[in-house]
């Protein structure tokens, strides 16, 4: 059954016309064509979908519509842009941290929230946030290099 959720994603105030039931993940990619969140598993495993949720990274695949309205949705795409990369976004270019680049939204949402909670996290910190998002690339050394780096503290 249809309903209208309202949230706000990425600062901007939306209405949704969809089954409350419908993961967020497909509303944003499908109906918002806000493509920095993949599809990974569907299952909340891979961390590709992650999104940030009233400050905390969140997997949009598990995630029903109904249990977003009303708060705020992060994005990548809300974030930063081409011309203003956020740091987090930018230290992760600087640090060439992809290769196939599928995982870095999950990456870059999951550090982005880590920051903001603790500014300046040590390796172990940062290895624990991080270890739910799966990279079969093997840029781990380049994914903890950047978030140091985003974090002020040069590899």
């Amino acid at each position: 059954m249809q309903t209208t959720i309202s949230l706000r994603i990425n600062g901007q105030p939306v209405d949704v016309s969809a089954d409350a039931d419908t993961p967020l993940l497909l509303i944003l990619r499908n109906d918002l064509c806000l493509n920095g969140p993949k599809y990974g598993c569907g299952l909340g495993e891979c961390g590709a979908c992650t999104v940030i949720i009233d400050g905390v990274a969140a997997r949009s695949c598990v995630i029903p519509l109904a249990g977003a309205e009303g708060r705020e949705v992060t994005t990548l795409e809300g974030l930063g842009n081409k011309a203003a990369p956020h740091p987090v976004q930018q230290a992760f270019i600087d640090e060439q941290a992809a290769q196939c680049g599928y995982c870095m939204n999950g990456m870059i949402m999951t550090a982005k929230a880590l920051l903001d909670r603790i500014p300046n996290p040590t390796d172990e910190q940062i290895r624990n946030e991080l270890s739910g998002n799966l990279c079969r690339c093997g840029t781990h050394v380049e994914i903890l290099r950047a978030v140091r780096r985003a974090a002020g503290r040069q590899a």
